[in-house]
């Protein structure tokens, strides 16, 4: 279904609002953040680069070491104060007469460019389909395509030839690779055709397996003249020196042998992590193969009141009626190591569930 009204969801509302406030020892599995990051090596790169504060931030080890990790050219990379940043600079810089968002997915990309004045519209993927992306079903008109991919918060990851078909003359495509990492071998990623198909557009972030939303930073990889327009709607200086530092150091060998392990040992725990879920005939995973760091879940009764039981039981979980296409009979659950899952999963029977 395609349409331009926003629905009444809250498209500010994110996973960290599930932890505002909250007491001591909640176990959050609201936000998908590696737990236990940044490591140690990375803490120790970013507080090396704190000597140099007293001067103006300088990009080009940071970019020329992001545009070797994906085998392009500096000009086809920009560094931004993380994906946020990105979204809102996209919304500006680029004219976009017919703007469409594929939901369910984050929904900061909708936000800024209904903030930037755009009348957006969305292409709903239906449960039924386990939301994959039928290209067939972009509008002709679309002239910007905003996508993620694995997306947040269904867990689904687009084939990338897929993808790539949305490409056509006179359309950008922005596939938002937030996750990307986190699925072993980076399946799917369309980072290294930047340039080759024709108006992509790749957002990355090291939010997500570094640990560091605190410190804002992430990437475009577009053309050259897609970056150009970007950078002149940029702020100057937008990206701090240990923001700076961090992208260098998270894009050399040793971090992507790191990441790697990781991926692969988060999909070890959602297989885990699933497999406790399936004891519950109340819940029912939404993606015959989720590939994110996160699964989506639909319960058989409303979802609110067993949210708020579980934060009493000390869970937080994300609320998923504020996605586009959702309703309130979904929740987005972070992936953990095992013992916190069986935790979890025991937190779930106390709830009631069945």
């Amino acid at each position: 279904m395609h349409t331009p009204t926003d629905g009444g969801h809250d498209l500010r509302h994110h996973g960290d609002a599930e932890l505002r406030e909250a007491g001591p020892g909640l176990t959050d599995l609201a936000v998908n953040v590696r737990a236990g990051t940044p490591p140690e090596w990375l803490r120790e790169r970013i507080a090396g680069s704190l000597t140099g504060l007293a001067a103006y931030p300088d990009g080009r080890a940071a970019r020329a070491a992001v545009a070797r990790r994906h085998g392009l050219p500096p000009d086809h990379v920009l560094l931004t104060a993380g994906a946020a940043e990105a979204f809102v600079l996209l919304a500006r810089a680029l004219p976009a007469a017919r703007p469409l968002v594929v939901h369910p997915q984050f929904t900061e990309p909708e936000a800024a460019l209904r903030d930037a004045g755009h009348r957006v519209g969305r292409l709903l993927l239906p449960a039924a389909g386990g939301f994959r992306l039928d290209p067939a079903a972009v509008p002709a008109d679309a002239d910007l395509v905003v996508l993620g991919n694995p997306t947040n918060p269904t867990s689904v990851l687009h084939p990338a030839e897929a993808v790539a078909a949305l490409a056509r003359p006179g359309r950008t495509v922005v596939v938002d690779e937030a996750f990307i990492d986190a699925v072993p071998g980076e399946a799917e990623s369309l980072a290294s055709a930047v340039g080759r198909v024709p108006g992509l557009v790749v957002l990355r972030s090291l939010t997500k397996t570094w640990g560091l939303a605190g410190l804002r930073v992430g990437y475009v990889l577009a053309g050259p003249e897609t970056i150009g327009a970007l950078r002149r709607a940029q702020p100057l200086w937008p990206v701090s020196t240990p923001a700076l530092a961090a992208a260098e150091a998270c894009s050399g060998p040793r971090a992507l042998a790191e990441a790697a392990a990781a991926a692969r040992a988060v999909a070890a725990d959602r297989r885990h992590l699933l497999g406790r879920l399936a004891a519950f005939g109340e819940l029912r995973d939404a993606t015959p193969e989720p590939r994110g760091p996160f699964v989506l879940v639909r319960c058989a009764r409303p979802a609110g009141p067993l949210r708020l039981r579980l934060r009493e039981l000390g869970f937080a979980v994300r609320r998923g009626d504020t996605f586009p296409g959702l309703d309130g009979h979904w929740l987005r659950l972070a992936v953990r190591d095992r013992r916190t899952t069986d935790a979890f999963a025991d937190a779930l029977t106390a709830a009631g569930l069945v």
